[in-house]
């Protein structure tokens, strides 16, 4: 005869460890979940670090621009100096070139002077370029011829002199008359 137990025994079955039961339709969510938040983790730090970038440009932006007004206000300075340089350079071209044209009025004035001869003189001298008009009165044609003598001697004047105009004038009764003149000559400064 056969015996079948029925009863069931339980026996001692060795512990496993509990497996978190992931199948490959959890996967997708996780990986899609891991992907996302490294990305924003990613984007986060890109938008961090245009922040930090814009923030350098925008000091160094500010820092140009007052370089800019200070270079500005320097260029300012340098035209206005330069200006004033221009208008010094240009006045003492000026008072160099009256000192040179100075001598020559000087030394006209000086030979015409030289050249006077006792009872003449001079009523009015005009100078146009070169060309030197001589008014005057004397009490003898003598006078006159002395003069002109004496200025063709002078190294300032070119040979002849003329004698463009002569009148005798009458002033008052009883007095002597005078001869009135006037002469034309070139002035012509020496070669130094």
């Amino acid at each position: 005869m056969i015996r079948i137990n029925l009863l069931t025994v339980e026996t001692a079955r060795p512990k496993r460890r509990k497996r978190i039961a992931v199948d490959v339709a959890q996967k997708v969510p996780i990986a899609c979940s891991f992907i996302l938040v490294g990305t924003a983790l990613a984007l986060g730090w890109w938008y961090w670090s245009l922040q930090k970038e814009s923030a350098r440009l925008a000091e160094e932006v500010a820092a140009a621009e007052q370089e800019t007004i200070r270079l500005r206000t320097q260029i300012m300075r340098v035209l206005q100096f330069e200006q004033q340089r221009a208008q010094l350079t240009q006045r003492v071209n000026l008072i160099e070139t009256l000192r040179r044209g100075q001598s020559g009025p000087v030394h006209l004035l000086d030979e015409v002077s030289r050249s006077l001869p006792e009872m003449l003189w001079l009523t009015g001298m005009t100078q146009q370029n070169n060309d030197i008009t001589i008014e005057g009165r004397c009490t003898t044609l003598t006078a006159v011829s002395d003069f002109i003598a004496n200025l063709e001697s002078s190294t300032y004047f070119k040979k002849p002199v003329e004698l463009t105009e002569s009148a005798v004038e009458s002033p008052q009764p009883g007095q002597p008359d005078l001869i009135k003149f006037t002469l034309k000559a070139q002035f012509e400064a020496p070669a130094r």
